[in-house]
């Protein structure tokens, strides 16, 4: 190991500066000797005085957020308030809501891991955990008897490869080499020993993990579990609709608005820390690499290697820095939550009509910029994107719905077998498991996949980056209807089949349900295909009007303002209502065009969630189906979810969801 150099900041930065003059220069301990290659690693990557200086770019960093955060806060709750107040629509939902919460099917195995210093392919002992997070042991028994693991990550942001020279050409470009030459690295270098069946982790602030399955049948199988725990981390946020997680998305759109980022990417993807670091983390790479980079020794993927250790530490720092920001924000948070609920509901009326009157104003003296912006950057566009999400997400759908009806169909043919209740309980609990088997569910998801190389070159012109998003929320989509039809699927049937049927007449009575289903998925699809396009299109064209339209309505806003300052609450803003103006001027064009592909009418949504709650638990509606229907497919007394089952079906319950 060679010697260390004294690591400093070589620029510190403003402590109140907004994403930019972060610049900083780490020189990784050993990088510079003789004991550098290939992946020596040092005890601390980061010394004292690195540390502290992320700490201090951290707190910049919440010092600035915050505050925008504490707005839409209350934001947040002044929209929830109008639409408790505002006109209750229909509910669309024919399917019963699934209970169960999204998770991934846990998943374990060997697996062999390019690890220690040098790096060497060691056997290990792989967990996937149903909440997303894998984890490695040195042995099975390890595992088996609670034992600490070697590592373990939350998958959040990790971008799966299965190709050894896809990988390898990543590595190559991450450090190109001097030389260009790889061939002149030593023999144990990295990945010199081609690797059959790979599962290279990569993500673009961490140390990178390289994974081999020992077949075909398992990498596969690794495959798929680890793009849904991928998949399932980076939406959490996206999922909820809770107040405060859609005030958190909006604060960062705007934090990053006001460094003239105005185009939606994949920085929302992860919990809340991890989004803030990730935003964080893309500010500080341009100055560490241009700074660090030239002082890694070494060549080719051997350095590139080094540099992923680099960016590891200072990823942990940071995201350690960021959790520790936020819970401590936490009480705080909950007690402005109370206290704006508690504040702004008797004001809420006022507020609203003050609102709608500024907004009526503000639309009038826009409209003309608006229109044109409209018929001249959106309108050529937005038919040829409308008909690429719209193909996209249907069929995804009609995937869901073709693994649907094979499964109800499987469930009939076992119950005209004459099965043993062991053996249907068995099929009952598989179909129950559907919308989490990741094997089964692959080819839905794989439709999400399809168009992303199209569909990205029709919106990069507008600066939509978030290609990456709009797949997981089809695929979302798809595993929400899976699991709502499964559960509506088990209801009714566990409310039909009764003592009284023998096998025959229990099959005919789940082909009614199998039509019932069918039809409600049917209704339920469509509408839910039609809430996510929009949605996404919004998404798509909303800040490209928005960085297009703002510095010639700079003016109009300021004379706005004094309207507004009588209120004193965060909740209302010129530059709120002024987007907000914007957008619903997009909406008309996009639901025009919505309605022209689709034959549909408008789409009843709010401007500041323009889908439903996907897995929202909260406020699930107890009533059964058949309730709700009156009474279509009764139950006999004593039967259902509470009497006897079907003989010879397993007792009580056996198709209660």
């Amino acid at each position: 190991m060679g010697p260390d150099r004294k690591q400093v900041p070589l620029s510190r930065g403003t402590s109140g500066a907004v994403g930019r003059g972060r610049g900083v220069c780490f020189i990784h301990r050993g990088a510079l000797g003789d004991g550098s290659r290939m992946g020596g690693r040092p005890s601390s990557p980061l010394d004292k005085r690195q540390q502290q200086h992320l700490r201090d770019q951290v707190d910049a960093l919440l010092r600035n957020f915050l505050p925008c955060y504490r707005g839409q806060l209350a934001a947040s709750v002044l929209q929830q308030i109008s639409r408790e107040l505002g006109p209750r629509e229909p509910a669309e939902c024919q399917l019963v809501r699934s209970k169960k919460l999204p998770r991934v099917r846990e998943h374990r195995g060997p697996l062999t891991q390019l690890r220690g210093h040098p790096p060497r392919w060691q056997p290990i002992f792989g967990v996937l955990r149903g909440d997303g997070r894998l984890e490695w042991f040195s042995h099975k028994e390890e595992y088996e008897n609670g034992g600490h693991p070697l590592g373990s990550t939350a998958l959040t942001g990790y971008t799966l490869l299965t190709s050894q020279r896809e990988y390898l050409c990543l590595l190559d470009a991450l450090c190109p080499a001097s030389s260009g030459d790889h061939t002149q690295e030593e023999p144990e270098d990295l990945l010199e020993v081609p690797v059959s069946f790979p599962l290279f982790l990569q993500h673009p602030f961490r140390q990178h993990l390289c994974f081999s399955a020992a077949t075909g049948g398992a990498q596969r199988a690794w495959r798929l579990a680890l793009q849904g725990g991928i998949r399932l981390r980076g939406t959490v946020l996206q999922r909820s609709q809770a107040p405060a997680a859609r005030a958190f998305l909006e604060a960062v759109r705007l934090y990053r608005q006001h460094q003239d980022h105005f185009g939606d990417d994949d920085v929302t993807l992860g919990s809340d820390a991890e989004v803030l670091t990730t935003v964080l983390m893309r500010e500080l790479l341009p100055a560490l690499r241009a700074q660090t980079l030239p002082s890694l020794r070494g060549t080719g993927r051997a350095r590139a290697w080094v540099w992923t250790e680099l960016l590891d530490a200072v990823h942990s720092a940071v995201l350690a820095g960021i959790s520790s920001g936020l819970r401590s924000f936490q009480p705080e948070k909950d007690e402005l939550l109370a206290s704006l609920e508690r504040t702004m509901r008797p004001d809420a009326d006022q507020m609203l009509r003050l609102r709608t009157r500024v907004a009526g104003r503000l639309r009038a003296d826009v409209q003309g910029p608006l229109e044109s912006c409209l018929r001249r950057e959106v309108d050529t566009q937005l038919p040829r994107v409308t008909q690429m999400l719209l193909s996209t997400v249907e069929a995804t759908i009609k995937g869901v719905r073709t693994l649907l009806a094979q499964g109800m169909d499987r469930l009939s043919r076992h119950l005209r077998g004459n099965p043993s209740g062991a053996r249907l309980r068995s099929e009952v609990y598989s179909f129950g498991e559907m919308p989490w088997d990741p094997e089964l569910m692959h080819t839905c998801y794989r439709e999400a996949e399809r168009s992303r190389g199209r569909l990205g070159q029709l919106v990069a012109p507008f600066g939509f980056l978030g290609m990456q998003s709009l797949v997981f929320g089809a695929q979302d989509l798809a595993q929400q209807l899976m699991a709502d039809a499964v559960a509506t699927f088990l209801q009714l049937a566990d409310q039909c089949l009764t003592t009284a049927l023998d096998c025959d007449q229990a099959a005919q009575q789940l082909e009614k349900v199998r039509g019932r289903v069918l039809k409600k998925f049917d209704s339920d699809g469509g509408s839910a295909q039609r809430r996510l396009v929009r949605g996404w299109l919004l998404r798509v064209f909303s800040p490209f009007m928005l960085s297009r339209l703002g510095p010639g309505c700079t003016a109009v806003l300021s004379e706005f303002k004094r309207d507004l300052l009588a209120v004193g609450s965060q909740a209302l803003t010129i530059e709120g209502i002024y987007e907000d103006v914007i957008r619903g001027g997009l909406l008309q064009r996009i639901d025009r065009e919505l309605k022209k592909a689709v034959g549909a009418a408008d789409i009843p949504c709010t401007l500041d969630g323009c889908s439903e709650a996907p897995w929202d638990q909260e406020g699930a509606d107890e009533e059964t189906e058949a309730q709700r229907e009156g009474g279509t497919c009764p139950r006999q007394p004593g039967s259902g979810t509470q009497g006897q089952p079907l003989c010879p079906l397993p007792p009580q319950g056996t198709f209660r969801s």
